[in-house]
């Protein structure tokens, strides 16, 4: 059996179970969201198909063989076999998270490593831990123009998500990650949708060199942290600070087509001395490209540090204190004043005088932004034509006005 038709089959289990009318609720969704399990244990505990397939992957508990024969009939051996589970005696447990995702056209199958931390447990992951389904690759979604394009490519794809995305209008993807780990996790989502992704190993543009695309996307390693051997593949580099980054927007211009896009979900330092608006923009120029370069938040480093060292498991750590003074003392020694989030659109518009703009938007967005995109682009070409007075200009499709005091 091929990982294609146990993906199939899965897909067609759940939908009967679905139909059997088990569903978790609200209360237990959210309360899954915040890694607490105990709602949804309690509403899975009839052993129906469905609570059993919750259990083994979204609560990780082990379940009877013969409920999860029941839940998926042929498929135990075969998900044994593909390393997605584990037999032990007569119980079955998961070895990854495997949950169901989708857009409003499509359902699909995703291959993570397990979640970490549910139930206020220590938080342990290993260096190549796969990262799943989160709220910055949900963001970049949303970011990422959906026009159909001849090739596209997945730069940093993890657990393979977006490369899913990419595959409902580009005529070929091609997913890129250092991780091994994760490289075998992509695979196998694409493998269990029945999706064509070329998913090749190596660090940023280097296993695309001399290939151009329609369209890049990309929420790369960011987090800037001190140097360590506890590096967490998923989220840090060995590149200084945020040099990621800056080596994503400038390495784009090489391997873009006239009129192809690269959008980046990113973080940024803002340093001692110098405006974070100018610092982008330095990155920029070398390219040519135009640039929306939108910086969404800006943490201090005190909140930035503890975020970080909690994503990490560090917090209930014996050095936990430790750790946190050596990142604010070497943010200090880098001339770390803070740091920024946010969205760079990057387009190789082929004009003499890029257009580049960057700018800082706190404020609510409505989502998607994706068309939001689009008419940026729209109306820099617009401007770009010089003949602004010439056109008859109305009232943009959604305006809204918001009055406040």
């Amino acid at each position: 059996m091929t990982l294609v038709s146990v993906g199939t089959d899965v897909d067609e289990r759940a939908d009967l179970a679905s139909r059997d009318g088990q569903d978790l609720g609200a209360d237990a969704h959210h309360a899954l969201g915040r890694n607490e399990t105990t709602p949804a244990r309690r509403a899975t505990a009839d052993g129906s198909p469905i609570a059993t397939v919750v259990r083994l992957f979204q609560l990780q508990l082990s379940v009877p063989r013969d409920d999860a024969e029941r839940a998926l009939p042929g498929l135990v051996d075969a998900l044994v076999a593909a390393e997605v589970l584990a037999v032990s005696g007569g119980e079955v447990r998961a070895l990854v998270d495997v949950r169901p995702y989708g857009d409003e056209g499509h359902d699909w199958w995703v291959v993570a490593d397990l979640t970490p931390g549910l139930d206020q447990q220590p938080v342990e992951v290993g260096s190549e831990h796969v990262l799943g389904i989160s709220e910055a690759s949900n963001s970049l979604a949303q970011l990422t123009r959906r026009d159909p394009v001849a090739r596209a490519l997945d730069l940093g794809t993890g657990c393979g998500v977006q490369a899913l995305h990419l595959s409902t209008h580009a005529d070929a993807v091609v997913a890129t990650d250092v991780n091994p780990r994760a490289l075998w996790a992509a695979r196998l989502t694409a493998a269990l949708n029945g999706v064509d992704v070329d998913v090749r190993d190596g660090s940023l543009y280097e296993p695309v060199a001399g290939e151009r695309f329609d369209l890049i996307t990309t929420n790369p390693p960011f987090v800037v942290s001190p140097p360590s051997e506890e590096r967490l593949v998923y989220r840090e580099t060995s590149f200084p600070g945020d040099d990621v980054v800056r080596r994503v927007v400038q390495g784009s211009a090489d391997h873009l087509e006239p009129g192809g896009w690269c959008q980046v979900l990113a973080a940024w330092v803002h340093a001692d001395g110098q405006p974070w608006e100018e610092r982008l923009s330095g990155w920029v120029a070398p390219t040519g490209l135009d640039a929306w370069v939108l910086q969404r938040e800006v943490l201090d480093l005190a909140s930035y540090t503890e975020m970080w060292l909690a994503d990490a498991g560090a917090r209930h750590r014996p050095d936990y204190v430790e750790q946190y003074d050596r990142w604010l003392s070497w943010f200090t020694e880098q001339g770390v004043e803070a740091m920024g989030f946010g969205w760079i659109q990057l387009r190789r518009a082929d004009r003499a005088v890029p257009s580049v703009r960057v700018e800082s938007w706190p404020y609510e967005v409505v989502q998607p932004m994706a068309p939001h995109v689009t008419a940026w682009g729209d109306r820099t070409d617009a401007l770009a034509d010089g003949d602004v007075l010439d056109r008859a200009w109305r009232q943009a499709d959604g305006l809204v006005q918001d009055t406040y005091g």
